[in-house]
């Protein structure tokens, strides 16, 4: 028995075997502690793992002295890659998904931008188709010129309005403005007149009291009592041209209106109704030309914009349509059947 206690091994094997059982724990704990990141979690498992060997050493060496056997490992030369180690950091993940989130971001906005721009492009040209449309679906508009000078064009279309509502004498300016162009001559008329007719003018004197303006306006007036229609209106635009200043100048625009309207020409007379109106809505046949115009659109068929231009009257003189032109007003409205 060499002298050695059975229940006592020698100091050297204790302290072999001890070396080698810190070793064998040691070096299976390794691959273990390489997969942990070094932070709590992983110290508090080493000092375990350490607590644990003292009590391994405690139970097989019982009465030693409790020292701690490190174990004669030699460290790994280079860093051993465990399997399921990641490639990158959270970090740098995060930042490639941000750069690809940004990139599709980007992509979205162009596709967007474009589809945007061509829905504007194809709103536009259907609205151009629509207004070409819409013009040459519209009845003509213009007054003829024997110059050839551009057409003037009578009021464009808008909705029917009631005679009393102040909504529809509100947009009536808009709704009329498309007629606010000089009225230019019509056509003369092709056929010569016979020479009764021209004895009949003959007969119609012209006035001769000094006042050169007036005189030329009593002079269209008194053809157009005679009913000489043609002649009135050319000896009216004879007056409305030369004298524009003339006191009486409301009275001739609306009168040169009245001698187309009852030769039968309103698409003539509208221009001339409207102009007076517009030029001075305080002269003194301004109502008269608005409530003529109304009448003049109702011979056209276009009980839309008579209908506006009776708002506009019983609106701006509401005096005029309870008093001198009342029975005038109430017949055109019952004509057009304005509500």
């Amino acid at each position: 028995m060499n002298g050695l206690s059975p229940s006592k091994p020698p100091r050297s094997v204790r302290r072999l075997t001890g070396t080698l059982l810190v070793a064998f724990l040691l070096g299976t704990g390794a691959p273990v502690l390489a997969q942990s990141a070094p932070n709590a979690d992983a110290e508090a498992r080493l000092r375990k793992l350490e607590a644990e060997v003292k009590a391994l050493q405690r139970q097989v060496f019982p009465g030693g002295d409790g020292k701690y056997f490190a174990p004669q490992v030699t460290a790994p030369t280079a860093p051993t890659t465990v399997p399921g180690t990641p490639a990158s950091t959270p970090v740098s993940d995060l930042l490639t998904r941000m750069d690809a989130v940004e990139a599709q971001i980007a992509r979205l906005t162009a596709s967007s931008e474009e589809t945007a721009n061509r829905v504007a492009q194809i709103e536009a040209k259907m609205a151009a188709a629509a207004a070409a449309a819409a013009t040459a679906a519209a009845p003509p508009t213009a007054l003829a010129d024997p110059a050839g000078a551009a057409p003037a064009p009578v009021p464009s279309p808008a909705a029917p309005a009631a005679a009393t509502s102040s909504a529809a004498v509100a947009s009536a300016p808009a709704a009329l403005a498309a007629a606010t162009a000089k009225p230019v001559p019509a056509k003369p008329v092709a056929t010569k007149p016979s020479a009764q007719r021209v004895a009949a003018v003959q007969k119609i004197e012209k006035p001769a009291t000094g006042n050169a303006a007036d005189d030329e306006y009593s002079y269209g007036f008194r053809l157009w009592e005679a009913k000489f229609y043609p002649e009135a209106q050319q000896q009216l635009r004879l007056y409305v041209d030369k004298y524009p200043k003339d006191a009486k100048i409301s009275y001739g625009r609306n009168l040169l209106g009245r001698a187309f309207l009852d030769d039968g020409k309103p698409r003539d007379a509208a221009p001339w109704f409207l102009q007076n109106y517009q030029a001075d809505k305080r002269g003194a046949r301004a109502p008269d030309s608005l409530l003529m115009l109304a009448e003049a659109m109702r011979q056209l068929n276009d009980g839309s914009r008579g209908c506006i231009a009776l708002a506009e009257f019983a609106g701006t003189y509401a005096a005029e349509a309870e008093g001198r032109l009342k029975a005038q007003y109430e017949t055109i409205r019952n004509a057009l059947k304005c509500q």
